[in-house]
């Protein structure tokens, strides 16, 4: 009873948020201002779910520069997650064209300007990459599943090269993020959120300029590895057992490692 009267709270909240983002957002050519309705809702997201985050790692990064984020995915709280978790960075998303679609929440990011993409269509996938450097020019931050989809067994997945092309085009420096716990807060499939830790680390910024865009491995490689090596840390030290890599080339607890 007391979960439905928090979901309630938050479903009145997300109707006027969304409403109010969409409106606003036909004026922000880069969505910068609604962003901060989109930082609330987060908050709020978390707060009400019970969620507390334990970030480290954030003195590697400056909030003054722009970066890419690459980020493992294992469910749909990880959103929320990273937008508290970098809370000082405006950030937008590179997604899939069809979550557009999806009533409230999509209209609101396509107010906020997060980039989305036809994977069907190979020219699209190109004026996305145009898309996210006029974001990163604007002193935006992009972010990245590098996996493309969320993982649904706790398995890290191959990752894609789409954002090391957009690293290698715009010299950002790549960012590692590794989220652990996420999929015990909200499993996949489920709807309910679960009062939980959440871990972030985010690692130090790998530069790009000596990658060119037919040379993406190593970076893909040596993010991939980092990511990993997190998650196996935490595997082992739960005693739980290890997840097999895939094959492939007020409370928001926040402190810093």
């Amino acid at each position: 009873m007391f979960y439905l009267a928090k979901l309630c709270v938050l479903l009145a909240a997300t109707v006027p948020l969304a409403m109010t983002t969409i409106v606003f957002g036909l004026l922000d050519s880069h969505g910068k201002r609604v962003y901060r309705i989109n930082q609330f809702w987060t908050w709020l997201i978390l707060r009400l779910g019970g969620v507390a985050l334990r970030v480290n790692g954030l003195e590697n990064i400056d909030t003054a520069q722009q970066y890419i984020f690459m980020v493992n995915h294992q469910s749909n709280i990880d959103i929320p997650v990273l937008v508290q978790s970098l809370i000082r960075f405006q950030l937008r998303w590179i997604a899939k064209k069809e979550l557009l679609w999806v009533p409230l929440f999509g209209w609101a990011m396509w107010a906020t300007k997060h980039i989305t993409v036809d994977r069907s269509d190979p020219l699209d996938a190109r004026k996305s990459l145009e898309r996210a450097r006029k974001q990163i020019a604007a002193g935006i931050s992009i972010v990245v599943f590098p996996e493309g989809t969320r993982s649904r067994d706790g398995r890290l997945l191959p990752f894609k090269k789409g954002g090391f092309l957009l690293a290698a085009q715009t010299r950002a420096k790549i960012v590692p993020v590794t989220i652990v716990g996420s999929s015990s807060v909200l499993p996949s499939g489920d709807w309910r959120v679960r009062p939980g830790i959440i871990e972030v680390f985010v690692d130090k910024p790998i530069a790009t300029d000596g990658y060119r865009v037919g040379k993406l491995k190593v970076p893909t490689d040596q993010v991939r590895d980092i990511v990993a090596a997190h998650l196996q840390r935490r595997t082992e030290g739960t005693g739980a057992k290890p997840a097999p890599h895939a094959s492939g080339d007020d409370r928001l607890e926040k402190r810093s490692a």
